[in-house]
């Protein structure tokens, strides 16, 4: 994911000569290397001086320029909180604020790099929009369309590497501020978005092999969230699955079911969210993961699938 954005970024900037980037001395990860050696004057390096980054794009975009901030989610979103907030949401400027690593990706290197409370805590920011792509094609699609719009700030949450393209056979085209079909299916119905999507595939093989067939619908747009098309699925399906890497408050598993509640439906809904804890366990993305009790096996037994 973070490779494709890379890339993604390089092709549009070579046709837009507005589009620049600050990064938070995170300069030679990935492909933005391109970037950064092919056009210079469109790259700056703060160093570890993320409110400065976040205040430099605001210039930046108020001189008619259409920067994106680039860092490690924690240092994207929670250091120079008071910036995105103050400098870019308060003003409604067209920055994209790309958090690297959301959730628990950046595993190995604790909490400090962990970014499990990111989707609330941007989803609360007046005009700050949220995207979280599932996977690389979602990734380009959203780079993309925050590459071309105007209408505001916008946290764009991605993973870190490796992950597997799940969407090469959707039903749905990416929409900003739409929910996408992945998959079709009759009896049950699992939302999610990030990375952690692969699990929710492989949790729908573990209905089909019970005799269910599950659907699999894309949340990637968490803010401004999609209530009509989310409404329809709790109205079409008996059980609803939420699967997702955030902290439950302010998680779209809480608002599912605030949704529910409005609506008067009467499906079940079963939501799975990292716990409500600093979790401490030295492993792999997969291992912190698995600690919060979000491994497919806990996950199967926990829906009465075994």
């Amino acid at each position: 994911m973070r490779n494709r954005f890379a890339d993604t970024f390089y092709e549009l900037g070579k046709a837009d000569p507005r589009l620049c980037v600050v990064v938070a001395d995170i300069s030679p990860a990935g492909s933005i290397a391109k970037f950064r050696n092919e056009f210079p004057r469109r790259f700056v390096n703060t160093g570890v001086s993320e409110q400065i980054m976040i205040g430099m794009t605001a210039g930046m975009a108020q001189r008619g320029l259409k920067p994106f901030a680039y860092t490690i989610a924690t240092f994207t979103l929670y250091r120079p909180f008071e910036m995105v907030r103050d400098d870019l949401c308060y003003q409604n400027l067209p920055v994209t604020v790309v958090g690297i690593g959301g959730g628990v990706t950046y595993s190995t290197l604790g909490a400090t790099h962990h970014a499990q409370e990111d989707v609330a805590i941007a989803s609360a920011i007046p005009n700050l929009s949220v995207v979280a792509p599932c996977d690389p094609s979602e990734v380009e699609a959203a780079t993309r369309w925050c590459a071309a719009q105007d209408q505001g700030p916008v946290y764009l949450r991605l993973g870190k590497a490796g992950e597997p393209d799940l969407s090469k056979a959707a039903l749905d085209p990416w929409v900003f501020g739409k929910v996408r079909r992945l998959r079709e299916g009759r009896d049950v119905c699992i939302l999610s978005y990030g990375p952690i999507m692969k699990r929710a595939f492989a949790l729908a093989e573990r209905f089909e092999a019970s005799g269910k067939s599950a659907a699999i619908v894309s949340v990637h747009t968490l803010k401004p969230l999609d209530r009509e098309g989310l409404a329809r699925i709790l109205q079409t399906y008996a059980h609803v699955v939420v699967i997702e890497e955030c902290a439950p408050n302010g998680s779209l598993a809480m608002r599912v079911k605030e949704l529910a509640w409005d609506t008067d439906v009467t499906c079940r809904i079963d939501a799975f969210t990292l716990k409500d804890a600093f979790i401490h366990c030295y492993g792999s993305h997969d291992d912190i993961l698995d600690a919060h009790g979000l491994g497919v096996s806990e996950l199967t037994a926990r829906l009465g699938l075994q």
